[in-house]
């Protein structure tokens, strides 16, 4: 019979146990956490603030792969034998970052078997993320990718009331998100705007009816 679970699970609860290896990093805006081609050394999660994640083509090319929010890990990788980073980690914010060395993070999930099963499940959602993604960027116009971004940001289809509200990205980020130029994600805001989809002045407000962007062929 599946053992009961008394209170929702609180994974700093466990981080608090690492002890060694761990420790907490206050990471300013636009600070690099880690570089792409450093040695992956660790695993890292987000207490408060927000980190995006980029990487950049042999050619110079840039772009946005991820921007994580409280409660996601990155760098993970390192556990599955990636010895050099294959991105690059930047605070976009003011944020609280714990770092936890790879040997601490294998530990505590050997000794912590209802962590190990939180972590898998975030890694599962993770992969579903990325292939979602991938089908986004390989069959829909720039439109429809943006317009998925912005729903994403604003935790449309999540558990729990939207956050409509999304925090000041720039229209340079969502272009490197969505594979597109500056100029195609301005023609589009102002569309999305126009028709009542998205409202901005000093903060970006997302409205449900933007979905119709998405799910209209």
């Amino acid at each position: 019979m599946p053992r009961a679970r008394t209170a929702p699970f609180d994974p700093e609860l466990v981080l608090s146990k690492v002890g060694k290896g761990k420790t907490t990093l206050l990471t300013p805006k636009k600070h690099s956490i880690f570089s792409q081609g450093d040695a992956a050394e660790a695993v890292f999660y987000i207490q408060t603030g927000k980190v995006k994640l980029t990487v950049v083509s042999q050619q110079g090319k840039e772009a946005v792969i991820a921007i994580l929010e409280p409660g996601a890990f990155f760098g993970q990788s390192c556990l599955a034998g990636q010895a050099i980073r294959a991105a690059t980690a930047t605070a976009v914010e003011d944020s609280n970052i714990v770092r936890i060395n790879k040997d601490a993070m294998v530990r505590v999930l050997h000794e912590e078997p209802v962590f190990a099963e939180l972590f898998m499940a975030y890694l599962l959602a993770h992969t579903i993320r990325v292939e979602e993604d991938l089908v986004d960027q390989l069959f829909n116009s720039s439109e429809k990718r943006l317009a998925r971004v912005l729903l994403l940001l604003a935790h449309f289809g999540k558990e729990g009331k939207p956050e409509t509200v999304i925090t000041k990205i720039s229209q340079e980020t969502l272009a490197e998100m969505i594979g597109t130029t500056r100029s195609r994600v301005s023609y589009f805001m102002n569309k999305f705007r126009k028709l009542g989809f998205i409202d901005y002045n000093g903060e970006l407000h997302v409205h449900s009816s933007l979905l119709n962007v998405v799910l209209h062929d």
